[in-house]
């Protein structure tokens, strides 16, 4: 199949840096709006985005998308889709379902009706009974301002899910937002990068793996490995676009149990060799020139065990060290809303986006760039 509509879902706030990472992976870009990145493809196509997007959420296949204003209106309309194309005689198929500003706002029958029309219009194309026992098919519909979307879920696990991160610590920063960030500083691989507050070292391993081309999912399994027979060249070629540059990435965090978590977690990623890793204050740290920080630091919301004085006295400290770097650029994630008080300077530009449910604002401030990049 080819002109296959897929959906990339991203947290808001990041949806530019999932369409940029479509366009480089070669995909046309369809339609871009909150949350979630519309593009076109085939078959093989599902494979390398489940396998390269570092960024998005889920891959869906976007069945269909009509407005519904009845309940019959939505099992005609659901039951008319070309199901069979995608879900096998033996497929089990639960139904998702959402439904915002519409007039069928219950969920629980826009699910079962959906779910009725799926099952009427495979029983008729196969002349059989559905035993439901084989390979899974997540449908949603969602239902948003009586525009009902039908999808499949391509992905299964979330992306976020890379598959290396064994160990967590407390509050942890999810893996495509960790990537996002790194995207959206002006880190490259020829770049110094830190991490004062590591964690479970989320951020410097996803930089090592752009900084070596390591598909964010070449370690885990997807949904739609049961439907077609397209990841086992996909991998090949993605295990064959690695690459061993030398890397300057520093890791590191006043928590012991911490750091060892991250060196745990960097292992089953298979870049540990490529982050040094210490356990440090931050502001022992020796920050050189031209390098770059990105950090997720503790904030209240995260940390039940510190009070809003400890985080205002760190937000203070990091001011008075990091303003004096004026060589290094600095990228700081936290939910703090005085932020910028405490750090006792305006970002040169700032983000608002999620971490997992909590809002949060990404401040960036701008470095020089390397004399060897002017």
């Amino acid at each position: 199949m080819n002109n296959i509509k897929l959906v990339a879902t991203t947290t808001f706030g990041l949806e530019a840096v999932v369409k940029r990472e479509l366009i480089s992976l070669g995909f046309e870009i369809d339609q871009v709006e909150n949350g979630k990145v519309t593009f076109i493809s085939d078959i093989q196509g599902i494979a390398k985005a489940n396998l390269w997007l570092r960024s998005a959420e889920r891959v869906l296949v976007k069945i269909g998308e009509f407005r519904a204003l009845t309940f019959d209106e939505l099992f005609d309309k659901v039951s008319n889709l070309p199901w069979e194309d995608w879900i096998k005689v033996n497929g089990s198929f639960p139904v998702n379902g959402k439904s915002v500003k519409s007039k069928l706002f219950s969920i629980s029958d826009c699910q079962r009706i959906t779910k009725k029309a799926i099952a009427s219009r495979l029983e008729s194309v196969y002349n059989s009974k559905l035993a439901e026992d084989g390979p899974l098919y997540t449908i949603e519909v969602s239902i948003l301002k009586d525009v009902a979307t039908l999808t499949i879920d391509t992905s299964g696990v979330g992306l976020h899910k890379r598959g290396y991160r064994k160990i967590d610590v407390e509050a942890p920063i999810k893996e495509t937002l960790a990537a996002a960030l790194i995207q959206l500083s002006f880190w490259n691989k020829d770049r110094i990068l830190y991490d004062s507050f590591c964690g479970s070292g989320t951020i410097p391993i996803e930089a090592a793996m752009i900084a070596r081309n390591i598909a964010p999912g070449i370690n885990r399994q997807f949904a739609s490995e049961e439907w077609f027979d397209i990841y086992k060249a996909e991998r090949k070629l993605a295990r064959s676009k690695i690459t061993t540059p030398k890397l300057n990435i520093y890791a590191s965090d006043i928590n012991e149990k911490a750091v060892e978590s991250a060196k745990l977690n960097a292992k089953q990623a298979g870049v540990f060799d490529d982050i040094n890793f210490s356990t440090d204050d931050f502001l022992n740290i020796e920050y050189k020139d031209y390098g770059v920080i990105i950090s997720n630091p503790p904030y209240g919301e995260r940390l039940k065990g510190k009070s809003i004085y400890d985080i205002k006295d760190l937000y203070r400290n990091m001011g008075k060290l990091f303003n004096q770097l004026e060589t290094v650029s600095k990228y700081i994630i936290t939910s703090f809303e005085g932020f910028e008080n405490l750090y006792e300077k305006k970002a040169d530009r700032v983000r608002k986006l999620y971490n997992g449910r909590i809002k949060v604002r990404f401040y960036q401030y701008y470095g020089p760039k390397p004399k060897k990049d002017e």
